[in-house]
């Protein structure tokens, strides 16, 4: 094992970010960067987003140990999810399971993993049960609005983003390199 992950290899935590605020897949690309940074692995899962990655991700994409997998066409979150979007997520379930519980990841990131539960993507159950595959030593971040309460019951960490203001609300149009 290298050295530089030798550090990272302790206890590892699980974390939830959600609430109806802006900042929950930041805050964890922000920890990735920083796993990165420390000279560990990342696995980021995205869930339900699809199209075009916001732009962090191609800063991200230029590190060797980090790895993006997205599970999803795009944005449904009004609609009802095809058969299609339900067989897309629950593959990509399965797979972040086998990586969460693999070790070979210093963090792992379920992005919209509650988004997807909502949705009626896969169960809570179901998500639960890929949670507790994770390896000892893998971080796990999973985001989301709507985090179920038994999903936060099992966190080591909850954050909950919650909006005070937003210039969005005034009509403000999504900017890139800001907001995407």
């Amino acid at each position: 094992m290298p050295a530089s992950r030798q550090n990272l290899l302790r206890k590892a935590f699980v974390h939830v970010y959600t609430g109806n605020g802006k900042g929950k897949t930041t805050a964890s690309l922000g920890l990735a960067l920083r796993v990165l940074g420390a000279g560990g692995k990342v696995f980021f899962a995205q869930f339900i987003k699809g199209g075009i990655l916001s732009s962090e991700f191609n800063a991200l994409l230029e590190f060797p140990d980090f790895t993006l997998k997205r599970y999803g066409k795009g944005r449904f979150l009004r609609e009802k999810p095809s058969p299609e979007d339900i067989a897309i997520a629950r593959r990509g379930l399965e797979e972040a399971c086998g990586e969460l519980s693999s070790g070979r990841h210093d963090l792992v990131v379920l992005d919209e993993l509650n988004g997807a539960m909502a949705a009626g993507l896969f169960s809570v159950g179901h998500a639960l049960k890929a949670i507790s595959s994770r390896h000892p030593s893998t971080e796990l971040v999973i985001t989301g609005r709507n985090a179920p309460e038994e999903l936060i019951d099992s966190a080591d960490l909850v954050t909950d983003m919650s909006p005070a203001k937003h210039y969005l609300d005034a009509g403000i149009k999504a900017r890139k390199g800001i907001e995407f």
